[in-house]
C-alpha cells in the first residue's frame, strides 16, 4: 500500500498522479475503517482527500502555515503528517484528537474546532511574519459552513484592506456556500485569470498606464472601470474583489493536477486570494454520500459495510425534539432557531413539520440570539437551540440584547457539562457560571427527560429570558409524580446527617451516592436544584438545617451554582464542580469519575465531610 510509505508531506511529492489516485482511495478506506471503530467526523474528511494531498504537494508544511477551519476536516492532514498509527485511538482518552492539536504536531498551528475563526488567525500570522521578516506562506482552508459565520467576513474585510499575502482555500462541499457562488463563474474565465502570463501582462499594463505623463491616473482609472464592468458581466458575485481579495474558481476539488495548478498560480499573486474549490462531502463511500445528516456532522461507531445508522436524536435531545414540536402544535407563535445544527440539536422534526417557523442562521450564534430578540419584540416565542459550548460566542448578545430588554427568548443548550470525545473546546462548562449572572435570567437544569419537557412548556409561558441546559447522552426517565414544577426545587430524599444539592445530571449520581451512604448509616437529603437562578428559598432553608451541606454541578466550580448557594447560606459548604482547566477528550463517565463527580466521588465527599463534622470549601 502506498499509504504505508507516507510518513511526512515530502513523501507525496515523489508520487505520480496515477499513484495519487490510488493513495486517495487507500486514504478513504483507512478513514472509514478508523472512524467505524472510534466514531468521528466522516463525510468532511472523505471530501477533502485530494485537496489535502494537493495542498501538501504545493506547500511546505510547517514552514508554510496550513490552517484548518473547521478543524474536523483535518484527518487526511494528520495522516500525511506522520500520525497514521494514532488513528487506532482517535478521540480516545490520551489518544489522537479529532481536531488539529499543537501538542501533537508542528504541522498543526491552530487547535481549531469552533468555526469561522481561521481567517483572523491567518491575518494575524501574516502580520507577524511580515514584521519579523520571516519566510513561508499562510494558507487558510475553510469548509463546512465556515463562511456563514460573521467573524470570517470581519477578517476577510481586514485582509483585503491590508493586502496581506494569505492564500484562502474555500472548500465548498455544497453544504452552505455553494448556492451563492458555484454557478456564477465560467470555467473559461477562471482559466484566464489563473494564467500567470495573463497576470504578469496585466501588472505591466497597469504600471505602463500609471506612468503615462499627464493622463496616467485617468488611464489607470479607465482600466479599472473596464475591469469592473467585466466583473459585473461575468461575475455577479464580485464580492471578494470588492473587498480587495482576488477570487479564482471554481476548481474541481477532486482533480489533483487542476488543484496543484491553481494553487501554484495563486502563489504568483500579491495580496490575499480566494481559491474556490468544489468537493463532494462523503465522496467515495456511498453510505456517507447518501446520508446528509451524518455527512453534516459526525458518525458514531458503525459497521463499515453497511455504514453509519440513520441519524436520530437520543436522550435529552430526543426529549427536547418531542417537546418543541408539541409546543408548536398548540402555539403558532413558537419559532425555532439554530446555528447550523438542526440535526444534533433535535430540530429536524420541527423543521419538517413547521418549515416556515424554522430558521437556521448558519454558524452565526450571535446573530441567532439577537434575531431571536427581535422576534420576541415582535410577539413571537423564539426557542434558540445550540450547543452549550457555542453559546459562549453569543454572550454579549444574551446579556445586552436579550437580558437587558427582559425579552421572552428561550435558550436551549444541548451538550452542557462534560461531553467527552471532542475535548476541551466542546465541553459545556461555562453556561451555569455565566447565565446565572444575567439579571432577570431564569436558568433551568432538568434531571430527567420528563423534567426537560415540562421546563420548556413553562419557559414559553414565563414572559422573560430563560435558559434550559441539559447534557449529552442518556436521559433519566422518571414517573409523573417525580417531576418538579415551576421554579421550585424538588426534594428527592430526606436524611438528617447531610444535604446534597445537585444540579441536572448530578442528581442521579447524588441519589446513588445517598443510597450507598445509607447502607453505612449516613442519612442524606438530596435536593434536585432544578432552577439554578433564581434559587429556591425553601431548598436553601432546608439545607441550612443540616450539619453538612454539599453541592454538585457539572459546570465550573468557581462562580457556579454551588458558589451562589454558599453565598446565600453564609456558612461552610463543600462545593463540587469542574476545575478551571481545559479538560482533554475522553469518555464522559471516565472524566466525571476522575473529577469525583460520579456516585462514588460524591459519596466520598459527603463521607469525608460528615466524618470531619464540618465542610470547608473544596480545594
Amino acid at each position: 500500500m502506498i499509504l504505508d510509505s507516507i510518513e511526512r508531506p515530502d513523501d507525496l511529492r515523489r508520487l505520480s498522479h496515477a499513484e495519487l489516485e490510488q493513495l486517495a482511495a487507500e486514504i478513504r478506506a483507512f478513514i472509514v475503517q478508523a472512524v467505524s471503530q472510534t466514531a468521528g467526523h466522516l463525510g468532511s474528511n472523505l471530501g477533502a482527500v485530494e485537496l489535502t494531498l494537493a495542498v501538501h504537494r504545493v506547500f511546505e508544511s510547517p514552514r508554510d502555515a496550513i490552517l484548518w477551519d473547521t478543524g474536523h476536516q483535518a484527518y487526511v492532514h494528520k495522516l500525511v503528517t506522520g500520525r497514521r498509527e494514532g488513528f487506532s485511538r482517535l478521540r480516545q482518552a490520551g489518544g489522537l484528537s479529532g481536531y488539529p492539536s499543537r501538542q501533537e504536531s508542528p504541522h498543526d498551528w491552530v487547535e481549531n474546532s469552533h468555526a469561522s475563526t481561521i481567517l483572523s488567525y491567518a491575518h494575524g500570522l501574516a502580520v507577524a511574519r511580515e514584521a519579523k521578516g520571516e519566510q513561508g506562506r499562510v494558507v487558510a482552508i475553510l469548509g463546512d459552513g465556515s463562511m456563514t459565520g460573521g467573524m470570517a467576513y470581519e477578517a476577510l474585510n481586514n485582509l483585503g484592506h491590508s493586502g496581506r499575502n494569505v492564500i484562502i482555500i474555500l472548500n465548498d462541499n455544497g453544504r452552505s456556500y455553494a448556492p451563492t457562488i458555484s454557478n456564477l463563474f465560467s470555467q473559461s474565465l477562471t482559466r484566464i485569470r489563473l494564467n500567470p502570463v495573463y497576470m504578469r501582462r496585466q501588472r505591466r499594463m497597469e504600471t505602463l498606464l500609471g506612468n503615462l505623463p499627464l493622463v496616467g491616473r485617468q488611464a489607470e482609472r479607465a482600466l479599472d472601470a473596464v475591469k469592473a464592468a467585466i466583473r459585473e458581466m461575468w461575475e455577479p458575485t464580485a464580492f471578494f474583489e470588492t473587498l480587495g481579495v482576488r477570487y479564482v474558481g471554481p476548481i474541481d476539488g477532486h482533480d489533483v493536477p487542476a488543484l496543484e495548478h491553481a494553487l501554484r498560480n495563486a502563489t504568483e499573486f500579491d495580496g490575499p486570494i480566494v481559491v474556490h474549490v468544489l468537493t463532494q462531502k462523503g465522496r467515495g463511500y456511498p453510505p456517507a454520500e447518501d446520508d446528509d445528516e451524518k455527512c453534516l456532522h459526525d458518525a458514531p461507531v458503525f459497521d463499515p459495510i453497511t455504514g453509519p445508522p440513520r441519524w436520530a436524536p437520543t436522550g435529552y435531545t430526543q426529549a427536547f425534539a418531542d417537546a418543541v414540536v408539541k409546543e408548536a402544535e398548540h402555539d403558532p407563535q413558537v419559532v425555532a432557531i439554530t446555528a447550523a445544527m438542526p440535526g444534533p440539536t433535535g430540530l429536524l422534526p420541527f423543521q419538517e413539520r413547521y418549515p416556515d417557523r424554522f430558521i437556521d442562521v448558519g454558524i452565526a450564534e450571535q446573530h441567532a440570539v439577537t434575531a431571536a430578540a427581535g422576534m420576541a419584540m415582535g410577539g413571537l416565542k423564539p426557542v434558540v437551540a445550540i450547543y452549550s459550548t457555542f453559546s459562549n460566542r453569543a454572550w454579549d448578545q444574551v446579556v445586552y440584547d436579550v437580558g437587558l430588554h427582559q425579552l421572552p427568548v428561550v435558550l436551549c443548550l444541548d451538550r452542557a457539562g462534560i461531553t467527552g470525545d471532542d475535548g476541551a473546546s466542546h465541553h459545556g462548562l461555562y453556561d451555569l457560571a455565566l447565565f446565572t449572572k444575567v439579571p432577570g435570567m431564569t436558568v433551568l437544569a432538568p434531571s430527567s427527560a420528563q423534567d426537560l419537557q415540562l421546563m420548556l412548556h413553562e419557559a414559553l409561558q414565563a414572559g422573560g429570558p430563560v435558559v434550559i441546559r441539559y447534557p449529552k447522552g442518556t436521559a433519566r426517565q422518571v414517573a409523573e409524580h417525580e417531576v418538579g414544577t415551576g421554579l421550585r426545587a424538588l426534594r428527592r430524599r430526606e436524611g438528617r446527617d447531610a444535604c446534597v444539592l445537585a444540579v441536572g445530571k448530578m442528581v442521579g449520581a447524588a441519589e446513588e451516592a445517598a443510597a450507598r451512604l445509607a447502607d453505612e448509616g449516613i442519612e442524606v437529603t438530596v435536593w434536585d436544584v432544578r432552577c439554578c437562578a433564581p434559587l429556591d428559598q425553601e431548598m436553601l432553608d432546608d439545607a441550612a438545617r443540616h450539619p453538612v451541606v454539599v453541592t454538585a454541578e457539572d459546570g465550573i466550580r468557581e462562580g457556579g451554582v454551588g458558589s451562589a448557594i454558599a453565598d446565600r447560606l453564609h456558612r461552610p459548604v463543600t462545593v463540587l464542580g469542574i476545575p478551571v482547566a481545559f479538560i482533554p477528550h475522553g469518555k464522559p463517565d471516565d472524566i466525571l469519575h476522575q473529577l469525583g463527580l460520579d456516585a462514588e466521588g460524591l459519596a466520598a465527599s459527603v463521607r469525608s465531610a460528615v466524618a470531619a463534622g464540618l465542610t470547608p470549601d473544596a480545594p
